[in-house]
């Protein structure tokens, strides 16, 4: 990896996967901390849906921390592009976690983070993956 730009977008990167862990363990303080909590930012996950604003797209990381997944899920093959202020990474999403009725779930999904530069900090301001159907049901669209 390049610049200290890129390197700082790689940290903020794998900073959201680390929240996302935390979320699967039934808490969201880290995936607060790793978002913007900005009227713009956007959240299309797993789970289905199309969250706008800070508030509905926290209300939709409760919901999935609710359901206790466990489990891991890292990044792959990450791409990273860099602006000024804005950042976009694309990657796999390859790991595990436990479905609602406690079955083994394998995660291989596609997925596109989006980041904006706030106060010297990468924060992240959109998700987009693939689905999961199991999350899908779980939460529900919450659009």
């Amino acid at each position: 990896m390049g610049s200290d730009e890129e390197q700082a977008v790689m940290q903020a990167v794998k900073g959201f996967y680390d929240a996302l862990g935390v979320v699967f363990q039934g808490r969201t303080d880290a995936m607060e901390g790793v978002w913007s909590h900005a009227d713009d930012v956007t959240y299309m996950g797993p789970g289905g849906g199309y969250q706008r604003g800070w508030e509905q797209v926290l209300e939709n990381w409760r919901a999935q921390a609710a359901l206790k997944m466990g489990g891991k899920v890292t990044p792959e093959n990450i791409r990273i592009s860099v602006g000024p202020d804005i950042a976009v990474a694309h990657n796999f999403e390859i790991g595990h976690v436990a479905d609602p009725e406690g079955e083994d779930e394998t995660v291989s999904l596609r997925a596109t983070n989006l980041f904006r530069k706030e106060n010297g900090v990468w924060k992240m301001i959109g998700h987009h993956a693939d689905l999961l159907p199991f999350l899908t049901k779980a939460i529900g669209d919450q659009t």
